[in-house]
């Protein structure tokens, strides 16, 4: 297989080759009717599926989800609180950047990991650029599909561009001043 064929992504600090696949609807047409989540066929295979899919699914997608085989997206238009009960179930959950300049991601994912207590791999997808990774990082992002146009290795090192951060977040849980000694009056 092609480098141009693999499905390569960033998972922790290197690059990888993926066997998921991201199950993205249509966008609706003017004047159509919205696809209808319950008639969404989900391929076989390892799927990551979005959430409002998931909601009117579930029982369909239970045995799979057990098996390993479902993860859920998150738009960034949607609240994780709607999948809080079932985030045991699946293998993975990831967060859609539908546009570089969309930081509401950012909420979502440092939501799933602080107040949900999501513990297992979450995947940043859509519009996913070298220059969000450090900050993705920081609020829990463990894993990163690249945009398709863009070369996944140079945007590993966007994981490195920083050496230290000030404010306290998921990884860091206490800010720079913290961390740092100070130096005595006297000394």
């Amino acid at each position: 297989m092609s480098d141009a064929v693999k499905n390569l992504i960033i998972k922790g600090r290197e690059v990888v080759e993926d066997g998921w696949q991201v199950l993205r609807l249509a966008e609706p047409v003017e004047g159509a009717p919205a696809i209808d989540p319950a008639t969404v066929t989900v391929p076989e295979g390892k799927i990551i599926v979005p959430q409002h899919v998931w909601l009117v699914q579930r029982e369909l997608l239970a045995a799979r989800a057990a098996a390993g085989d479902i993860g859920v997206w998150v738009g960034s238009d949607e609240r994780p609180e709607a999948i809080k009960d079932d985030l045991s179930q699946f293998a993975l959950v990831a967060v859609d950047f539908p546009k570089f300049t969309d930081g509401r991601g950012y909420s979502i994912a440092y939501n799933l990991r602080v107040r949900l207590g999501w513990t297992g791999e979450l995947r940043a997808i859509g519009d996913v650029l070298r220059d969000q990774l450090f900050q993705m990082r920081r609020v829990g992002f463990d894993a990163y599909v690249v945009r398709a146009d863009r070369d996944v290795h140079d945007a590993l090192k966007g994981l490195s561009d920083f050496s230290e951060t000030y404010q306290a977040s998921v990884d860091q849980k206490v800010p720079l001043f913290r961390r740092h000694a100070r130096l005595t009056a006297g000394a």
